[in-house]
């Protein structure tokens, strides 16, 4: 009897573990751009240290399999968009129900905004807000997780 205790509780731990990890913004996200609704890229966002950074790990689009950032400014300029590092320096905001504290690039116009990360539909899906100042000044896309 005590080893099914054992047994049940071992196993209720690894599916609460599972299920907080989906609401985490940890993991590969399929990009979709808020104005056309088209699929763009996939990127990754890792944690490291209680840190989130994000790259982008494929373009959807055939046609820009060797595209750069040619917008963007710094050490980024020219850089292709595979591999680019787009999300910087995000943290879990205490208390709450997303991330936030860092930035995010949009490799379209070489702009960097501040970003807050939320994660949605438990777990499934991200609501990636980029903004200037407040978070009311700027404007959300709905990431979709892939794994």
């Amino acid at each position: 009897m005590i080893m099914l205790r054992t047994l049940t509780t071992a196993a209720l731990l690894l599916c609460a573990g599972a299920v907080l990890a989906q609401t985490s913004p940890v993991g590969l996200w399929k990009t979709i751009d808020d104005k056309t609704k088209q699929e763009k890229s996939l990127v990754r966002i890792s944690e490291a240290g209680g840190v989130l950074t994000g790259k982008i790990e494929k373009v959807l689009d055939p046609t820009k399999q060797d595209a750069v950032c040619e917008k963007c400014e710094g050490e980024r300029k020219g850089k292709p968009i595979i591999g680019l590092l787009i999300i910087d320096s995000v943290k879990k905001r205490e208390g709450e129900a997303y991330w936030d504290g860092g930035s995010i690039l949009d490799p379209n116009n070489g702009e960097t905004y501040k970003v807050r990360l939320t994660p949605a539909d438990g777990g499934k899906k991200l609501d990636v807000r980029g903004y200037i100042g407040a978070p009311l000044l700027g404007r959300t896309q709905t990431w979709i997780r892939m794994e």
